[in-house]
C-alpha cells in the first residue's frame, strides 16, 4: 500500500508565474560529462536559435532539428539555480522529447557532490524506449525494499559502485506502460509527474492527462489521495542525509554513454546503420520531436512533521547509469556520468 496522509503541502516556488521561467535556471555549456554527441549553448544562442521559447503560460525546450554537424546536436541543459532538501516537486507536460533513435532526455533532480548528494531521476530514457526508467543514484548505505509502488523493481541498490550490480546503476524502478514516457506520452495528450522527497522515503507519481486527481494541479496538492506511485523508494537509507541540495535538471543529449552504447544491439542500429553520431548528425528533421512543453512546473513545501515511525507505519555522473528496458524488452546496463 502506499503511504497514507504525509505531509501537508504549500507551494513554495512557481517556476511558470512571471514570465522568466528561464531566468530561474543556469545554462550549462561545457562538455557533456556523459559524452554524448552534443553541443550545449547558452541562452543567448538558445533563444536567437529558437531553442527556448515561453509563450503565455507554456515553456519550450528544444534541440536542433534543421542543422548537420559533426561536432555534436545543438541542444539546452538547464539547471535550477535554487536548491532543495525536501518538498513536491510536480510538473505538468504537454510534451517530452519523443522516442526517438538517437535521443537521451530527462528530466532529473541533483546534489553538487555527485553521488554523495545524491541523484533522483524522474524521466528518463533512450532511443526508441517507450517506458519510463526512475532511478536513484546515492553514495553507500541506501537500498530499498520491493514495495509500495505499480513499477517493476530493477535494481535495490541505490550505492553508484554497489558490489552486488552493475556497476553505477543505482537502484531504479520501470514503469510498465507506454503511456509513461516518450511518443506514447505525447500521443495520450502529455500528463503530469510528481517527486515527493521527504527523509522517509522518495515517490514519484504519474497521471495520464485524462486521470489528474482535481488537487494534483491545485496550489494544495494532496498526495495521500493520489493512490499507489509509480516508483516508491523507501527501505535501508537515510533519504535526508543521502539526498541534500537538489538542483533541478532539464537536458536532451545524443548517443554517450547510454543511448550510443546500447545503439549496436537496438533497432536503431538494424534501422539506420551502426553510427549513432552519424545519425544524429546527418539527420536533422529527425529530432523536430525532442522538446520539452511546459504547463507548469511548482515546488511544494512540507509544513507538517510526524515521527519517523509513524510515517514508516503509516506505508506497506557521474559516472554510468540504470538497467532500463529497450522497445527490444532486451535488458541492458546504462552507466553515466552527468
Amino acid at each position: 500500500m502506499a503511504a497514507k496522509c504525509w505531509a501537508q503541502y504549500t507551494l513554495q516556488q512557481d517556476y511558470l508565474q512571471g514570465g522568466n521561467f528561464f531566468e530561474q535556471f543556469s545554462f550549462f555549456t561545457a562538455p557533456d560529462p556523459t559524452d554524448g554527441f552534443v553541443t550545449y549553448v547558452d541562452q543567448a544562442t538558445a533563444q536567437a536559435a529558437g531553442l527556448i521559447q515561453s509563450s503565455g503560460n507554456q515553456v519550450t525546450i528544444s534541440v536542433d532539428d534543421t542543422s548537420t554537424t559533426t561536432t555534436g546536436r545543438q541542444s539546452v541543459r538547464l539547471t535550477s539555480l535554487q536548491s532543495y532538501q525536501s518538498g513536491l516537486f510536480i510538473i505538468d507536460l504537454a510534451h517530452m522529447p519523443g522516442s526517438i533513435c538517437g535521443t537521451w532526455p530527462a528530466f532529473w533532480t541533483v546534489g553538487p557532490d555527485w553521488p554523495n548528494q545524491g541523484e533522483i531521476d524522474i524521466i528518463e530514457g533512450v532511443n526508441q524506449n517507450t517506458m519510463n526508467a526512475m532511478t536513484l543514484h546515492t553514495g553507500d548505505g541506501c537500498t530499498i525494499n520491493n514495495s509500495g509502488f505499480s513499477g517493476t523493481l530493477s535494481t535495490s541498490d541505490c550505492y553508484t559502485y554497489a558490489p552486488n550490480q552493475a556497476s553505477n546503476a543505482g537502484c531504479s524502478i520501470d514503469a510498465t506502460s507506454g503511456n509513461t514516457y516518450g511518443t506514447g506520452f505525447n500521443n495520450a495528450g502529455g500528463g503530469v509527474y510528481a517527486m515527493e522527497l521527504t527523509a522517509n522515503s522518495i515517490a514519484v507519481y504519474f497521471f495520464t492527462r485524462a486521470s489528474i486527481p482535481e488537487n494534483v494541479l491545485s496550489d494544495s496538492p494532496d498526495p495521500s489521495t493520489w493512490g499507489e506511485p509509480l516508483s516508491y523508494f523507501s527501505g535501508d537509507c537515510d533519504f535526508a542525509s543521502k539526498f541534500t541540495n537538489q538542483q533541478i535538471v532539464f537536458d536532451v543529449t545524443f548517443c554517450g554513454q547510454w543511448a550510443g552504447a546500447v545503439w549496436p544491439t537496438s533497432s536503431c542500429a538494424s534501422q539506420f546503420g551502426s553510427s549513432c553520431e552519424n545519425y544524429v548528425g546527418q539527420n536533422p528533421s529527425a529530432f523536430s520531436e525532442s522538446y520539452w512543453s511546459i504547463n507548469s512546473l511548482k515546488v511544494f513545501e512540507n509544513t507538517e512533521h510526524w515521527p519517523a515511525d509513524d510515517y514508516a507505519s503509516s506505508t506497506t555522473r557521474r559516472p554510468f547509469h540504470p538497467a532500463f528496458q529497450l522497445e527490444t524488452s532486451t535488458t541492458f546496463d546504462d552507466h553515466l556520468i552527468r
